[in-house]
Order: C-alpha cells, then structure tokens, then sequence
C-alpha cells in the first residue's frame, strides 16, 4: 500500500506548468501537473490503446477535446477518455490536476 499527500506537491513552475510523477508502475502511473493561471497543457494523444482520467484538484480552466471543444474543469470534476483520444487542459487560475494513465506510456 502507498499514501501520497497531494498536499506536499503543491509547487508551481512560473513558466507554466510543473510535473510531478506519483506513481509508476507496468500497470498505471499517475502524474500530477500543477499550471499557473493562463497555462495550456497542450491537446496531445498517444498511439496505443488504453484510457485515462484527468482529474483537478485545485482551480478552474477548461479540459480540451480538440482545436475547437472545451468542457469547463473545476475543482472535483474529472474527464475521462481514450488515449488516443486528443486531450489537454487549459487553466484560467492557477490549477493543480491529477492524470491517471492504463496502462503507462
């Protein structure tokens, strides 16, 4: 068993966006990004099959589908899709987000 305190990860990057790995192993990794207000975690997709969470933590911004879809993120709200799927996130205040990736790339 493995506890993380999110808490101790609290740390922000000036330029935009901080990434911290929390957990990495053959079966999920979990990484924690923490963006500055008006930072962009580019809209990106991975060739392989499997599926992720994004889920935020702290602040409000907008998950990404594609060039032109937005969702509106706030803090409890979680995306969920394919890999292969194009995601990203762009924040609108200082943001803290958890990925969770099946099976890790």
């Amino acid at each position: 068993m493995k506890r993380i305190e999110l808490s101790t990860t609290r740390e922000f990057n000036p330029l935009g966006m901080k990434a911290i790995v929390l957990h990495d192993s053959e079966h999920f990794k979990i990484l924690n990004f923490n963006l500055k207000a008006n930072a962009l975690f580019p809209i990106h997709s991975h060739d392989l099959d499997g599926q992720l969470s994004i889920l935020v933590i702290e602040g409000e911004g907008f998950f990404l589908a594609d060039n032109e879809a937005t969702l509106p993120a706030r803090t409890g709200d979680m995306l969920i899709s394919d890999i292969r799927e194009p995601h990203g996130v762009r924040a609108t205040t200082d943001m803290r987000i958890v990925v969770t990736i099946a099976p890790p790339i």
